[in-house]
């Protein structure tokens, strides 16, 4: 299977969400991945949905479909060489007095995360990176106690030389200082 990073910019509107993801529902595709957040123009929302699929064909019919809705401003397709992309995960580790220490050198330096908190019992570990490293390094991480983890969905950018905001429609928009 291939993966698709599919990023949609649409108006802000209650409900949309929901007629987004149906899209994928009716053609029994799983969304592996669902990052939304406004973009420098105010007002404007950006969608990273990521999927599996075996069919370039099927995902253009669903970038198609996408492009129908009203509130949809821009709707772009992506495989995994044409986008700068990253997700974050947070880690809490157990670290109880007469524990294992933790070797924040290693956690540093070789997997490039961080201490973000530290607290009596526990810490939280911030590590950002793709998913083959993120899961890598929570393999390390087991040779400790692992209280909570949670990952972030996808965030990507293009390869292109202008931002994806620049191919909306024309209109006056507002930013953000």
């Amino acid at each position: 299977m291939t993966t698709y990073t599919i990023c949609i910019f649409t108006g802000n509107t209650i409900g949309l969400l929901n007629r987004i993801t149906i899209i994928f529902t009716r053609r029994r595709i799983n969304i592996e991945s669902l990052t939304v957040s406004e973009t420098e123009r105010k007002g404007v929302s950006r969608f990273t949905i990521v999927i599996r699929h075996e069919s370039r064909d099927e995902v253009e019919k669903i970038v198609r479909q996408i492009r129908k809705i009203v509130e949809v401003l821009a709707v772009f397709g992506y495989l995994n060489d044409e986008i700068v992309f990253n997700e974050i995960a947070l880690f809490k580790i157990s670290t109880p007095l007469g524990s294992k220490p933790l070797d924040v050198e290693t956690i540093n330096k070789l997997h490039k995360a961080w201490v973000v908190y530290w607290g009596l019992d526990y810490v939280v570990i911030e590590k950002t990176g793709n998913e083959t490293e993120i899961f890598a390094f929570f393999e390390y991480l087991r040779q400790y106690e692992i209280l909570e983890f949670v990952r972030s969905g996808r965030v990507a950018v293009g390869k292109t030389e202008k931002g994806l905001v620049e191919y909306l429609p024309e209109a006056e928009w507002a930013y953000y200082l």
